[in-house]
């Protein structure tokens, strides 16, 4: 485990603050490379969790940062007003190796399943701030505030479809036969155990460090019986 070293190789922030929120998904926030909105959809359940889904439309050529960047980068940051963020999942990631460095991202449009706790009472204007990443040959640091109403128009189905594709992009949880079994830590290596439904010889395992560290790329030590 090694401490995260974080590079922005443009330092000039982009940001778009739209209008007065007018519907359940907030206006896209365009920027060099891409664009950014958030979309709600449906109404808070019985324990006022309401469900989100932060839309990446990425241009060809262009990459951004999964929740652990790896060796360089910048992970998502995002907060709310309006309501509390409950989580924040995220579909899997690429490993790219480029120039020396190794880093986890998308290199596709991609939507990262949010789930918000609204206030009691009436549901009000939620304001969300985000920090992103994005890269070509460059990367340049996307800085977003969007404002939506997740009261104006819940029943959409287009929004509908965009939270319900986000959610149904997340990794499922572990289950007999497909889970991580054990973990030790030795000095700076961290070994894993874990039980595959076949051989899987394109397996691939992701690990999210604390804030400020980095896990480098998995190195395969041996494959037993799955």
């Amino acid at each position: 485990m090694k401490k995260l070293s974080a590079f922005l190789l443009a330092s000039v922030l982009f940001g778009a603050i739209p209008g007065t929120a007018a519907a359940s998904s907030s206006p896209w926030a365009d920027v060099q490379g891409g664009a950014v909105r958030l979309v709600t959809s449906g109404k808070p359940d019985t324990e006022g969790t309401l469900r989100a889904a932060l839309q990446i439309d990425l241009k060809p050529g262009w990459k951004t940062y999964w929740r652990d960047p790896g060796d360089t980068g910048v992970p998502p940051a995002i907060s709310v007003t309006g309501a509390s963020l409950a989580d924040v999942a995220y579909p899997v990631p690429r490993r790219f190796s480029e120039e020396g460095t190794v880093w986890n991202g998308y290199e596709a449009p991609v939507s990262f399943a949010i789930q918000l706790k609204m206030p009691a009472g009436k549901a009000e204007e939620i304001g969300a701030h985000v920090f992103l990443g994005i890269c070509q040959t460059i990367c340049i640091p996307l800085q977003a505030d969007l404002k939506l109403d997740p009261a104006a128009d819940p029943a959409n189905p287009e929004d509908a479809a965009i939270v319900e594709q986000a959610f149904g992009a997340v990794p499922g949880p572990a289950q007999s036969g497909f889970q991580l079994t054990g973990a030790e830590k030795a000095g700076e290596a961290l070994t894993v155990t874990a039980e595959l439904p076949q051989r899987g010889e394109a397996a691939e395992l992701f690990l999210a460090a604390p804030e400020g560290y980095s896990f480098g790329p998995p190195k395969r030590l041996a494959d037993k019986e799955g």
